[in-house]
């Protein structure tokens, strides 16, 4: 984590993650190190192999755009992944916390979602720490035990991950994603103290988490499918869509909704029916922080 040389690790990640086959190199027998060598990096991006060292080692920060663009396309870089390298090469200003008022959701919003009594929603920052939910959301998660962090809740709860088993679903799929957006979300902000917190614990917490973090993979594309158990509506499948919030960057609004005409539907109808008539504010059984 820091911002000492992040741009080479990132090259360095994506270097071994590629298969030397599926590039078009011909099979040479084992290698002592996974993926391409620098050389081969710097062959097919069309530069010298001494540059791309010193790209690697940290001794080279800033490459052009036209050495940018050869990386992307020697690398087999998505669009994400493209994008995110240009932050690292060439960072804009810190997107730390600051003085605190990213955290802060704005009222408009918090009106916002305590509007849908039947569609649960959150806010999230970039460390995907929950700032705020609506009454249903906050019944909704009312079970998990990391609920106050969507990065804890996948990778901290065994129950979770064996919901997705019993499910059929891939959960090593959705970690992957998770991990992806959560890099995403950071740029090249990786010294900000609250992602160090967060990383840090979860490396020392799940090898899973670990090995993904250190792939460096990037993307916007959020899960598909979540499971969840609920203790009064019972077993759900549900989908999010998250949408930045323009006014408050950094923050993130999550809308969860189930497959209309579901089963799963008919249990979040059925649970938002009875947070409306309990007629209670749960928001502080989340969050005392909030309340919506």
């Amino acid at each position: 984590m820091g911002r000492k040389n992040i741009l080479g690790e990132f090259l360095r990640a994506r270097r071994e993650a590629l298969n030397p086959v599926e590039v078009g190199l011909l099979h040479s027998g084992p290698r002592r190190t996974p993926g391409l060598r620098r050389e081969e990096v710097a062959m097919f991006a069309g530069m010298s192999t001494d540059y791309y060292i010193r790209l690697e080692q940290g001794r080279e920060r800033h490459p052009s755009e036209q050495v940018i663009g050869a990386l992307v396309r020697a690398l087999r870089l998505d669009p994400d992944a493209a994008a995110y390298l240009h932050e690292l090469a060439h960072p804009g200003p810190r997107r730390g916390d600051g003085d605190g008022q990213v955290r802060q959701v704005s009222p408009e919003v918090l009106r916002l979602i305590d509007g849908w009594p039947y569609t649960p929603a959150l806010v999230i920052d970039r460390c995907m720490d929950v700032l705020a939910a609506n009454r249903l959301a906050v019944a909704l998660f009312a079970d998990q035990e990391h609920a106050g962090n969507l990065m804890r809740m996948v990778f901290l709860d065994s129950a979770t991950r064996s919901l997705y088993r019993e499910f059929g679903l891939d959960w090593e799929a959705v970690a992957h994603a998770k991990v992806a957006r959560l890099r995403t979300a950071a740029g090249a902000d990786l010294d900000d103290p609250r992602l160090v917190e967060l990383v840090g614990e979860l490396s020392r917490r799940s090898p899973e988490f670990r090995r993904l973090w250190a792939r460096q993979d990037v993307s916007h594309v959020p899960p598909a499918v979540t499971p969840l158990r609920h203790r009064v509506v019972g077993d759900m499948l549900l989908s999010c869509e998250v949408f930045d919030i323009t006014s408050s960057p950094g923050q993130q609004l999550v809308i969860v909704h189930a497959e209309p005409s579901s089963p799963s539907e008919q249990a979040l109808i059925m649970l938002g029916c009875e947070v409306m008539a309990s007629g209670r504010d749960a928001a502080g059984a989340l969050l005392p922080m909030v309340r919506c």
